[in-house]
Formats: structure tokens, sequence, C-alpha cells
């Protein structure tokens, strides 16, 4: 896996993955930035909760659960000390389908927890991380 970060404008970052797809990073306009773009920390918070919802959507639908729709509200604390490192994150999944087997939604996040999200596992070395779920009729 590779990437590159190129400078741009100011502050601002302009990122492209190994498979070609691009993203604009940039820094808080406290800070010089100007705003165009989610901070790396953020991608990082971002990551984690790509990297589980994929695992969790692929076990659900391998399992035949009738998953309609998901969302994930992800919330982080980080250290007031630098390196600011998140000291915890919760992450909240918001479950769209009528016959969703709860026990089954819970073994996906843990396996995905526990096994197979990498963004996790690595960022459970600083971070408490937490997941909880609900299942809904609709995303709001």
């Amino acid at each position: 896996m590779k990437a590159t970060v190129q400078l741009g404008e100011g502050s601002a970052f302009h990122g492209t993955s190994g498979t070609g797809h691009a993203v604009q990073m940039d820094v808080a306009p406290e800070v010089g930035g100007r705003d165009t773009g989610p901070r790396p920390m953020e991608m990082l918070l971002l990551g984690l909760g790509g990297c589980t919802a994929i695992d969790v959507l692929h076990i659900l639908r391998k399992g035949d659960e009738p998953i309609e729709n998901m969302r994930l509200d992800l919330l982080a604390e980080r250290s007031d000390d630098i390196p600011k490192v998140f000291k915890k994150i919760h992450v909240h999944f918001m479950l769209v389908g009528a016959r969703l087997d709860a026990k089954k939604v819970q073994r996906a996040i843990d396996l995905s927890a526990k096994k197979y999200c990498s963004a996790s596992l690595m960022l459970n070395k600083t971070a408490q991380i937490t997941y909880d779920f609900e299942i809904v009729e609709e995303l709001t």
C-alpha cells in the first residue's frame, strides 16, 4: 500500500492513495489553514469508521441479515498534551433493517472490533474504543 501527500496552497495538502483516489486535507484557520478539507486526525477517525462499517456490512450480508442502510456516528476525545493522540473513541451504529437480529449485529460489531478492522486494532493501542448500536426504521 502506498500514498502520496503533496503541499498545495497555504497549509493544505493533496493526498492521493495508491489506487488513485484523492482527498484534500487542511489545518484549522487559526493555525494558518483555509479549512479546505478535513484535518489529518479527522481522516484517521473517518478511516476507523469506514473500516468497521465495511466489516459489519460484509458480516451481516454474509449471514443473510436484511440490512438496508447504516450510519455510524463517531465521537473522539484527544489528549491535552502533545502528541494529541486519541484517548477515547465511541462508535455508535444506526442500522436499518426490518428483521435485523440484534445478537447478530452485536456479533458483527465484536468481530470487526476484535479481529478484522485493522484501524480499530491499531487505534486501540492508545485509545479506549467503545461501540454500541441501535436498529432504527430510517436514518435521520
